[in-house]
């Protein structure tokens, strides 16, 4: 049974005030990357007062169920495209399609806004992530070392749009 029928992708309002919700959500959700990736992930220096600046900034989108936030995505608007950032799912609905929703939801404002492609990084050590938006028509476009690191950390990936 498909477990997302319930669930609402809603674009984050101004009026928006659960930032705490939602930095719990993303903190549960990138909490399986501690011990795994190295430099540890920035979700680590969010706060409810970041993310609300955040939102300032970019676009976000919810994924909702019965008033609970079950997913988030932001999106920032470039000269040519979007970068995508801190796609987050709640673990138990993790695998479900609720990201590609979300990513569904950046894809149709990239659209509407005339760009011709959307943008992320994932880091070098979560392959399942690299496969995931494989799955979802990105392609990587290159390799990216943290400052202070002599290697990659990170893969750059792209989805052009048509």
């Amino acid at each position: 049974m498909d477990q997302t029928v319930g669930i609402s992708i809603v674009g984050l309002q101004a009026d928006f005030d659960r930032w705490g919700d939602l930095l719990a959500l993303i903190r549960r959700a990138f909490a399986y990357m501690d011990g795994v990736i190295d430099p540890p992930s920035s979700a680590h220096l969010l706060s409810a007062d970041s993310l609300a600046e955040k939102a300032k900034k970019e676009t976000g989108f919810l994924a909702v169920e019965n008033d609970r936030i079950v997913g988030c995505v932001f999106a920032l608007e470039r000269a040519r495209d979007f970068y995508v950032g801190k796609l987050a799912v709640e673990p138990e609905f993790q695998g479900q399609g609720v990201g590609a929703r979300l990513m569904k939801a950046v894809e149709d404002l990239a659209r509407e806004r005339d760009k011709d492609a959307i943008e992320l990084q994932t880091r070098i050590e979560l392959t399942a992530n690299h496969a995931a938006f494989a799955r979802l028509g990105f392609h990587e476009t290159g390799r990216t070392a943290h400052q202070g690191y002599d290697r990659p950390t990170s893969i750059t990936m792209r989805k052009v749009l048509s």
